[in-house]
């Protein structure tokens, strides 16, 4: 799998071909809103979150950090990495890895504060680069608490370039 995002992510575009991605995207916010808990169904519930997706390159990852707060008093904040992988000039993949503080609220315990999230999206970009797209991510402290149920997040993402809001291009 390292492999096959590495191609995809390091492939050149070619001058003067129209249907080659544009990899030079802006940094985003995010938002997003979905489903917690939804493939275990511990304590099901609403999830909301707010993201700010960098346009910095580290090698081929860009640094994005969060929070995410759920209808049973749950929250969990995170900061980590993210790999898009273009699939033409609309479609872009995108995989994600960050460890996560967890505070459970009223919901489901998953056995440490410490989490790490594993998440994959996949996304249409329109003309002005904004994102559209279906996220799911997995929740886990890897076992480094006396439990560790884990647990699966559905969201559905709409990504805005950061210069809509601050008006630099």
């Amino acid at each position: 799998m390292a492999a096959f995002a590495f191609a995809f992510a390091s492939a050149p575009a070619r001058a003067g071909d129209s249907t080659a991605p544009r990899t030079d995207d802006p940094a985003f916010l995010t938002f997003q809103a979905g489903g917690w808990d939804v493939i275990q169904q511990h304590k099901v519930a609403a999830a909301w979150a707010m993201e700010y997706r960098d346009d910095t390159k580290l090698w081929i990852f860009k640094p994005f950090g969060g929070m995410m707060m759920n209808s049973n008093a749950g929250l969990d904040a995170y900061a980590g990495i993210l790999l898009d992988l273009y699939m033409g000039r609309r479609i872009v993949a995108q995989l994600g890895f960050a460890p996560t503080i967890y505070y459970r609220g009223t919901g489901v315990d998953l056995g440490f504060p410490l989490e790490f999230r594993s998440s994959v999206e996949l996304a249409y970009r329109f003309d002005d680069r904004s994102r559209l797209g279906a996220q799911i991510y997995h929740l886990s402290n890897a076992g480094l608490g006396w439990t560790n149920p884990g647990t699966e997040v559905v969201m559905l993402s709409y990504s805005v370039p950061i210069t809509r809001f601050t008006g630099k291009k």
